[in-house]
């Protein structure tokens, strides 16, 4: 997640294909919280993941999460599976990702690096919140891949040794209106010349910003849409929006 005031998500109904086991994580607690496992079915693959048991959840004993501008309103966010998350994972199933190194940016509990991973991508993942590396890595182990290797990434501070990348991704990033010129910046500083960006966003006006400034780094873009699982009403959709330069 990228730094902000408070992360309001559309729709808090978990997608249908994600199965929910609530049997405590016992061998594996993380402290000041209560986590669950559900298992999210992408393609012909079915993935355990390690999430927080709602969204309400707040420990930051030590003041790091403070330090990093998180509020404890949307602390808890990046522990959950979003239905732009799995329509982003869906995507990254059947992407060409040959010769390609890719940044995930806002991974939260990293399905679609996990994905990535799975196909022998070379991906990193990067988050702002001091919780993400700790889950990605028991969810990579927990699905029986090698740890999808993770930065630390807060979008307001340039992190040269990073590097340069042929693909970043994102899902539901764009929240806070600033967010599109953060997002664009992570993509000026670290995409390489010919690179692609691929956002799943669930319809939020601040993707029209994101278009225009990447397409003023020269990037063009095309969009798919889809209904978001785990809209009973399906009224709820999501956009793919795919950027090529």
């Amino acid at each position: 997640m990228p730094r902000t005031r408070a992360y309001r998500p559309t729709g808090r109904t978990l997608p249908r294909a994600i199965r929910q086991d609530r049997r405590p994580f016992r061998e594996a607690l993380v402290p000041g919280y209560n986590t669950r496992t559900l298992t999210a079915t992408v393609g012909a693959h079915r993935y355990r993941l390690r999430v927080l048991s709602d969204s309400q959840q707040f420990a930051d004993p030590d003041g790091h999460g403070e330090r990093l501008g998180i509020s404890s309103a949307q602390w808890s966010h990046f522990g959950q599976i979003w239905p732009s998350g799995r329509l982003l994972a869906e995507a990254m199933d059947s992407f060409d990702i040959a010769g390609k190194r890719i940044l995930e940016a806002g991974c939260g509990v990293g399905l679609a690096s996990l994905v990535l991973q799975r196909r022998g991508a070379d991906i990193v993942a990067s988050d702002i919140h001091p919780l993400a590396e700790a889950f990605i890595a028991y969810n990579s182990a927990l699905n029986g891949l090698p740890a999808v290797h993770y930065r630390q990434l807060d979008w307001e501070r340039p992190l040269p040794t990073l590097g340069g990348f042929d693909v970043i991704i994102a899902s539901d990033v764009l929240y806070e209106r600033e967010h599109a010129a953060l997002l664009a910046t992570v993509v000026t500083r670290h995409a390489n010349p010919a690179a692609e960006v691929v956002v799943a966003d669930p319809g939020r006006g601040n993707s029209s910003t994101l278009a225009r400034l990447l397409e003023a780094e020269g990037f063009g873009i095309t969009q798919s849409r889809g209904a978001l699982e785990g809209d009973a009403a399906g009224t709820l959709r999501g956009r793919l929006l795919h950027f090529r330069r």
